[in-house]
């Protein structure tokens, strides 16, 4: 059986072969009509474009890669989403690919995704491998890093600035009052964002004059059975924190179902603050006050970038745009126990 070609559809439909590679290629600028009847002959021929051949030609694959550390928390699903959705609509495909937290992982999957042609890169954050960096510079593809923002950044970036996430969670906490503040945060080796929103913080704790006890800095990867586990240690004895600032909602989580479980009252004896505002944390309870990332918002606005760097075929383009965050008060956090008791 001999495989339908782009003039068997152009036949089909009653059209060119150049109006069926318009319609695959540039849909908006075919009329509606048009495009209906030469979208419903590739469906009933059943025909499949060579990519490859495209690619071997220098034409467009009409695909974008993005690669993030996972799509287990939802914030990072929802930039997916919010990422696919923009670049769907001007008639891209999204290869998604998965590291794991793992730069070694991810620089294999950038050298899949290039061996692949896509038209754009997007990655996740600002730390990456030498590798990984010696490919953006050689294949010279178009690539924008996504979440966290720096005015100097030596890659396109669309992101929030951690920096700021980390002080507005630490300065929240000492607004209350708080002075025995725990921090429960993953190695930040090789993640930027974890590593800003910290060193934020604790700056903002030493400049206030409070010590950070070594007893209440825990390190654990997001995950809210890790993040449970390790709170569970940390709270179990009489000498614990008055508050806990957490790397972001996942681990917050983790450290509220600890407290339920040794029955610590939050916030009335425990304050937890998180940052992202993943789905859920407003369902909590109590619900999570946490520094909100506006997820659908970067991963939109990142998606309306790539395509313009697209267009405009200039490896040296440079963009470096900020999202704004915001302070999300909600039931876990209150005025220190302490301070509270002085007030009345």
């Amino acid at each position: 059986m001999i495989k339908p070609d782009i003039v068997f559809v152009a036949n089909l439909a009653g059209v060119s072969p150049a109006t069926v590679s318009r319609v695959m290629n540039h849909p908006d600028l075919v009329h509606p009509a048009t495009r209906k009847k030469v979208e419903l002959a590739i469906e009933k021929s059943g025909y499949i474009r060579n990519r490859a051949a495209q690619a071997m030609h220098g034409k467009r694959s009409a695909t974008i890669g993005l690669v993030v550390p996972t799509v287990a928390n939802t914030i990072f699903a929802e930039v997916v989403q919010a990422f696919n959705d923009t670049v769907s609509e001007q008639g891209f495909t999204l290869l998604l690919a998965s590291h794991g937290y793992d730069l070694d992982a991810e620089y294999r999957l950038v050298r899949k995704l290039l061996e692949h042609r896509v038209d754009a890169l997007a990655v996740v954050g600002l730390d990456h491998s030498a590798g990984t960096f010696r490919l953006i510079a050689e294949q010279r593809v178009p690539l924008l890093a996504l979440w966290n923002y720096l005015p100097d950044s030596a890659l396109p970036c669309i992101g929030v600035d951690n920096r700021e996430a980390g002080r507005m969670a630490a300065e929240h906490l000492i607004a209350l009052g708080h002075r025995r503040i725990g921090m429960v945060f993953p190695t930040t080796f090789d993640n930027d964002r974890a590593r800003d929103r910290k060193t934020a913080a604790t700056a903002v704790f030493r400049a206030a004059g409070i010590v950070l006890q070594d007893r209440w800095q825990v390190e654990v990867p997001y995950s809210i059975a890790q993040a449970k586990a390790a709170c569970l240690e940390l709270l179990a004895g009489k000498d614990r924190p008055s508050a806990l600032l957490c790397a972001n909602d996942v681990i917050a989580q983790g450290a509220i179902y600890a407290a339920a479980r040794l029955g610590i009252a939050i916030p009335a004896s425990l304050s937890v603050i998180g940052i992202g505002d993943f789905a859920g944390s407003a369902q909590m309870e109590p619900a999570l006050t946490t520094v909100r990332i506006p997820a659908q918002k970067l991963g939109a606005t990142a998606g309306r970038e790539i395509i313009t760097m697209i267009g405009k075929s200039d490896p040296n383009y440079m963009v470096h745009s900020r999202i704004e965050l915001e302070l999300i008060m909600r039931s876990s956090t209150a005025i220190a126990v302490e301070l509270s008791e002085s007030i009345v």
